[in-house]
């Protein structure tokens, strides 16, 4: 029966229940998963650790390590089990969130392309065991990845032991979409020849070799995918305020009307801006980016993207039951690689991809947070942006420019936290409008940003601010330092920006 799916007999006698598989993770082990935001991640395994750890009252604090964010059955069981010690790179799980800001558990927030270096170098310590969901496991002991890869690759090489969850929820038709390369350690490195988003440098099945594999779980447990917010009238207009940035560049030369590679980060404001390219001029365009969410499909549906490189299949789960029902065709048009690939700064740079991603909050100056709110309060993590801000031909970032109904400024004087310098953002969109801040000074950079972006609401309290900073301080980049972050110390006092 399962023959199509395990195909090595010998790898049948490890086919074990997934409270077998739970027993092989000890306390204090480093442990891998694959998954990527939240997609193609182990649910089965995860889930009966939780139920040990609760039936036995047993502690066991492990590290674990993904490749991005993964599913409720796995951050979110592992948290409320008080299982997890440390946890990086990335995560979107409430449960576990709120652990890590009650200080219950320490996170690492990575740039996602130095996690598999991190662990190939040793950074990070041993890993004890990988925990992989795959849709197949060769003769040779390879495996055949679902809908995400992340940093799988590495952490099966790096791993003692190997579990594999094999998910008969996921089409065997996957197969054949993974381009599977795990670059050497310098001083060995190597080029990485991708010239176009859809050169293929690798295999189609994750190395691994029989003997590390020492559990196979069968399992049918559906990725729990989020639902994207409905395209609202402010992420509507943020899309309309950036495709007409983008037509200027195609008017003075810059690009043509097929642009370049495109990049787009994840979530609904995201979703969005990808969606109101289907109505756009632009055609025949390409996508060489970490997640492909359901906008990324309606443009191969549609043509107007030819093709997509990613690391992940990241739907809602109308898009999840779209992509399994049209598998052949996106398999023919979406490739998907380990994040050190998808993520590689000198690939990124080569190809001149067009990165677009979402703020939290930005300054006057242009200096963006991305992770954390209020200054200290982790949200998501930084992901994939910051390796895609510093080396695009252009970076993007998107906001809306009020939170909390109005009560917050996207448009500080001074971020709360710095995840992208001003030195990386080249524009900043919001629903006001743009701000195109190349080879501009910090003062003209305010100037842009408060007139461009800001809410209405705030751009007086903003451009005085800015007036008694050029007054008070040095002339290159004014800033009372006293008040920079007194907007934020006003909203935790007040719950409110806006001055009475």
């Amino acid at each position: 029966m399962m023959s199509n799916r395990i195909r090595n007999k010998k790898l049948l006698k490890r086919v074990c229940s997934a409270k077998e598989a739970a027993m092989l993770i000890k306390d204090n082990m480093n442990v891998a998963a694959s998954g990527f935001t939240p997609s193609g991640y182990p649910k089965a395994v995860p889930l009966a650790l939780a139920e040990i750890c609760k039936e036995n009252k047993e502690k066991i604090k492990i590290n674990l390590y993904t490749g991005a964010s993964v599913g409720d059955e796995l951050d979110g069981s592992w948290a409320r089990a008080d299982i997890i010690k440390k946890r990086l790179p990335y995560q979107t799980n409430e449960s576990l969130r709120d652990h890590t800001n009650k200080g219950r558990c320490e996170f690492l927030d990575m740039h996602l392309s130095h996690v598999p270096n991190y662990v190939k170098l040793g950074f990070l310590g041993k890993i004890d065991i990988a925990i992989i969901e795959a849709v197949a496991i060769t003769k040779e002991g390879h495996i055949i990845p679902s809908t995400s890869i992340g940093a799988s690759p590495t952490y099966v090489k790096m791993a003692d032991k190997v579990i594999v969850e094999i998910n008969t929820s996921q089409p065997l038709e996957l197969e054949g979409m993974a381009d599977i390369c795990i670059p050497q350690n310098p001083p060995y490195k190597r080029p990485l020849p991708i010239v176009l988003p859809n050169d293929r440098i690798g295999t189609d099945y994750i190395p691994c070799g029989l003997d590390k594999i020492a559990a196979i779980v069968i399992t049918d447990i559906e990725d729990n995918v989020r639902s994207l917010s409905p395209i609202d009238e402010t992420s509507e207009k943020i899309s309309e305020n950036l495709i007409n940035f983008l037509k200027k560049e195609v008017e003075l030369g810059r690009l043509t009307n097929e642009l370049l590679p495109l990049q787009s980060g994840v979530g609904s404001v995201a979703n969005a801006v990808l969606a109101g390219l289907g109505k756009s001029e632009f055609e025949n365009l390409v996508c060489y980016t970490e997640v492909i969410q359901d906008s990324m499909l309606d443009l191969i549906d549609t043509n107007k993207v030819l093709f997509a490189s990613g690391t992940a299949i990241t739907p809602s789960i109308e898009g999840l039951k779209k992509f399994k029902e049209n598998i052949k065709t996106y398999r023919d048009r979406i490739i998907l690689r380990p994040q050190e690939i998808s993520n590689h700064p000198e690939i990124i740079r080569r190809l001149g991809v067009i990165a677009m991603n979402t703020a939290i909050e930005a300054d006057i100056y242009g200096n963006v947070n991305s992770t954390n709110i209020m200054g200290s309060r982790m949200m998501n993590g930084i992901g994939g942006s910051g390796d895609f801000t510093r080396n695009a031909y252009l970076s993007i970032f998107t906001t809306s420019s009020t939170a909390k109904n109005g009560e917050i400024s996207s448009i500080v004087p001074m971020v709360s936290h710095h995840d992208h310098t001003e030195h990386d953002v080249m524009v900043i969109i919001t629903e006001q409008g743009v701000a195109d801040l190349r080879g501009l000074s910090p003062k003209e950079r305010a100037e842009k940003i408060i007139n461009n972006c800001a809410h209405p609401d705030f751009k007086p309290m903003l451009l005085d601010y800015f007036s008694r900073a050029k007054e008070k301080s040095y002339g290159h980049t004014p800033h009372i330092l006293g008040e920079a972050l007194s907007w934020h110390e006003r909203f935790m006092e007040k719950g409110t920006m806006i001055v009475e």
